[in-house]
């Protein structure tokens, strides 16, 4: 019988906040297999518009390892690394199709589309541009980067059209 523990396998860390490369290098320094899906995306600085690579998935990365206590406790020591993710059983290895299809995704430098639309009904507000500071409601996109956000004001709507840059969703625990 074969212990599926030493089994060389993908498994998602949880990193600090914004430490992602910090793990990434301490665990390359370490000689494991590690994956950091980055992405372009138009940097959000009001000074400037330039495209910058950061994390597809901030706050994780896949590290490859056969998962033997040395290996686990080495892991979890790296500077910036928070656990791994799992269950109550354990971290839960991840697919090597997923991990190989995330690759080809951002090696393809195109456009890519995270779950971090807005819905319909979502609160959101404005970060940058002449409505910056506006709160509002997410009603839709319009097409080629635009979204129109409702503002209610003395009983009434009125609908803004804005770059889909420029809006963030409040989170639920705020609204």
């Amino acid at each position: 019988m074969i212990n599926k523990t030493f089994i060389r396998n993908w498994y998602v860390l949880h990193t600090k906040s914004r430490f992602e490369n910090i793990v990434n290098d301490g665990l390359v320094k370490k000689s494991l297999e590690v994956f950091l899906p980055k992405i372009l995306v138009r940097s959000k600085r009001r000074d400037r518009k330039v495209m910058i690579r950061v994390p597809l998935f901030p706050g994780y990365l896949f590290v490859k390892t056969e998962f033997d206590p040395y290996k686990r406790i080495e892991i979890l020591q790296t500077v910036g690394v928070v656990s791994f993710i799992g269950n109550k059983d354990g971290p839960v290895p991840v697919l090597s199709e997923t991990v190989e299809s995330l690759k080809i995704i951002v090696a393809a430098d195109g456009k890519v589309l995270t779950g971090r639309g807005f819905k319909k009904g979502d609160r959101v507000t404005v970060i940058y541009g002449p409505f910056t500071g506006v709160t509002g409601t997410f009603v839709r996109y319009r097409g080629k980067g635009r979204v129109v956000v409702n503002i209610s004001a003395l009983g009434q709507f009125t609908g803004v059209d804005v770059s889909e840059e420029d809006v963030e969703r409040i989170p639920d625990i705020l609204s």
